[in-house]
């Protein structure tokens, strides 16, 4: 997928301790590992935004493995379960977790080690399986979304096409590897040439920023707990001279924190770029054009080049008037193959061929811009009224913006969390004034921590065992 001889002589990949590779010198190191793994393995990599797990990631993807990306802080239950579930052939370890698995070491380098577990080619691989991602709301199923080579090649092009990338590019690490934005990022810029800043460090450390300065970063990207988080850092008082762009995917923005890093970026000469997608997809389906950042604040935007959205009714007919609710369709090259749930689905062929009915609920303006109103399952019936529990929560932030919530339930009770007790009551009678409902129906709770998963996302499912404790 990748021409790293067209950049040899580039730096590749800089990490906090100064520590840098060129594109020749990650194709040798990839080169190294292939020579001691035979084609067509499974490889599960225990990844973090370091070189090692790049090394491990890259080298499969060059040499036709298959790798499946984990959080190198996973539970380690869930990931025993799921190599029991998958029966890898190879682990790629961090060196210090050598002790923790069974199996030889035949390769190490950057900090990793290459284990060869007890299984040999336990399930057949699908021709052009590639990759194997968890999806941003898993919380211990085995389920995965397999991305092909076609997937991969096909999203990475469009990403640097329309983010005009090239090999001038030093984005800093800001979100997972295993996550499917966080790899797209490092996807698309590998295949420019540009200079990747690997840092597991957080917004909220100081040793992030002192690495992005120090190192010239010209992008970042982040969910919208990133940006919100960003927000209440102050970060409009930074003084950033190389930052060019911010990206933001991973779900709907709040208008306001839209508008104003829109405004920002127009007042300082820097692109703000809101996207969509999901790893059902390899990573990106749609993108706002930066110039159109203000103009359609609130937006998602277009489709990528190659890709096309349909909005469909209930009945499964395509929604051709404006303003009008529907579910969203996308059509392209980086649809990806289906999900496995066991070993045995990793020989499944192609289930998608090119159509992805996303869940989301959309409709489009005049101009062809989408916008996502919320998701097709994220509906409630309130006493005979349809009411969208992410529409309940930008509601809420966007009257207390300060306060984190969430908001999850069942038909005539809406459930909302929040992490300050003192507002409590009145979220509850604002909720009521605003929607006119039965203030029965809502029940408001204090909760110290809303859960997320590593990226920022919020974990609906987690919240269900409190809905007998609220008040």
């Amino acid at each position: 997928m990748w021409n790293f001889k067209s950049f040899e002589n580039n730096i590749a990949i800089v990490e906090e301790n100064s520590n840098s590779v060129t594109y020749a010198e990650l194709s040798k190191l990839c080169d190294d590992f292939l020579q001691h793994i035979p084609s067509r393995s499974l490889v599960f990599n225990l990844s973090s935004n370091c070189l090692g797990a790049l090394l491990g990631y890259v080298a499969c993807v060059q040499g036709k493995n298959v790798t499946l990306m984990l959080d190198d802080h996973i539970d380690k239950e869930l990931l025993s379960h799921f190599i029991l579930t998958y029966k890898p052939d190879y682990l790629w370890v961090p060196n210090n977790k050598n002790s923790e698995f069974g199996g030889r070491i035949v390769f190490s380098e950057c900090e990793y080690s290459l284990i060869k577990t007890s299984y040999d080619h336990e399930y057949p691989l699908y021709d052009e399986l590639a990759l194997l991602l968890t999806t941003s709301g898993s919380t211990g199923s085995p389920k995965f979304v397999r991305q092909s080579y076609k997937n991969l090649e096909a999203n990475t092009r469009a990403i640097a096409e329309y983010l005009h990338l090239d090999a001038s590019e030093r984005p800093i690490t800001t979100l997972p590897m295993n996550y499917t934005y966080g790899l797209s990022i490092i996807n698309s810029h590998l295949m420019v040439g540009a200079t990747i800043l690997l840092t597991d460090k957080t917004l909220m450390q100081r040793d992030f920023w002192n690495f992005m300065s120090d190192q010239h970063a010209t992008s970042l990207g982040g969910v919208p707990y990133t940006y919100e988080m960003l927000n209440r850092l102050m970060f409009f008082r930074r003084r950033l001279p190389d930052l060019r762009t911010m990206t933001q995917a991973g779900g709907k923005l709040l208008p306001e924190l839209h508008q104003k890093f829109a405004e920002y970026a127009e007042k300082e000469g820097k692109k703000f770029v809101v996207m969509y997608g999901q790893a059902e997809a390899t990573a990106r389906m749609a993108y706002l054009p930066p110039e159109m950042s203000l103009k359609k604040c609130g937006s998602m935007g277009i489709a990528i080049p190659g890709g096309k959205f349909e909005l469909h009714d209930e009945n499964n007919q395509v929604i051709t008037d404006t303003e009008t609710v529907g579910e969203l369709v996308y059509y392209g090259d980086n649809v990806t193959l289906g999900y496995a749930l066991s070993g045995e689905d990793l020989a499944k062929p192609d289930e998608r061929h090119g159509v992805l009915y996303t869940g989301d609920m959309a409709k489009f303006d005049k101009d062809g811009y989408f916008y996502v109103v919320g998701r097709k399952k994220r509906f409630l019936k309130i006493f005979g009224n349809r009411v969208g529990l992410d529409e309940t929560e930008r509601l809420i932030k966007s009257k207390y913006s300060n306060v984190e919530c969430a908001c999850s339930g069942k038909d005539d009770a809406l459930y909302v969390f929040v992490n300050n007790s003192d507002l409590c009551s009145d979220i509850k009678k604002y909720l009521v004034e605003k929607t006119k409902l039965n203030p029965v129906a809502f029940h408001v709770q204090f909760l110290e921590q809303i859960p997320k998963n590593e990226v920022g996302k919020t974990m609906y499912k987690e919240l269900e065992k409190f809905y007998d404790k609220v008040c």
